[in-house]
């Protein structure tokens, strides 16, 4: 059962190692968006980065393939903090990855386990694959969100 979780877990976040498109965000004439920062805790070392992405896109979460998705990349400290800027209004989830040897891929023991860390918006629950789009979903409007993610390993 373990490894089936870690297998969709490793599946899920792959796409945060993907370098980001174009990344062209739809604005509605006037709007301006808001930011969104994320606060990280619980790393294990400050060896590597972090990688991050905000979506919308609830049926890739947390794959994060769409263009319309914010990217981010920061290097780990004891406790990294970034902001996604002009985030626009709506409903988003964020998936996080800890990137220890900066390898641009999911380390993983026994071919699925992964033995780096991650981390969802809302500390959603992990439990057979990542959480649901809704399990971690939180809403932007106008003014900033904060948001606190905990890194979580497996290994």
């Amino acid at each position: 059962m373990i490894l089936v979780l870690a297998a969709a877990l490793c599946a899920a976040l792959h796409a945060l190692l993907v370098p980001p498109g174009a990344g062209a965000r739809l604005h509605a004439a006037g709007m301006a968006g808001t930011e969104v920062t994320v606060a990280v805790t619980g790393l294990r070392s400050a060896k590597g980065v972090v990688r991050a992405c905000l979506t919308r896109d609830s049926r890739e979460f947390p794959k994060c393939k769409s263009e319309q998705d914010y990217r981010l990349v920061a290097p780990a400290s004891p406790n990294p903090t970034f902001t996604f800027s002009d985030v626009m209004p709506g409903r988003y989830a964020i998936a996080l990855l800890h990137d220890e040897n900066r390898n641009g891929k999911i380390d993983r023991a026994l071919f699925l386990m992964p033995k780096e860390g991650f981390g969802f918006s809302r500390d959603a629950p992990v439990r057979m694959g990542p959480p649901k789009f809704e399990a971690a979903a939180f809403t932007v409007e106008h003014e900033p969100v904060h948001q606190t993610i905990h890194m979580r390993y497996m290994l």
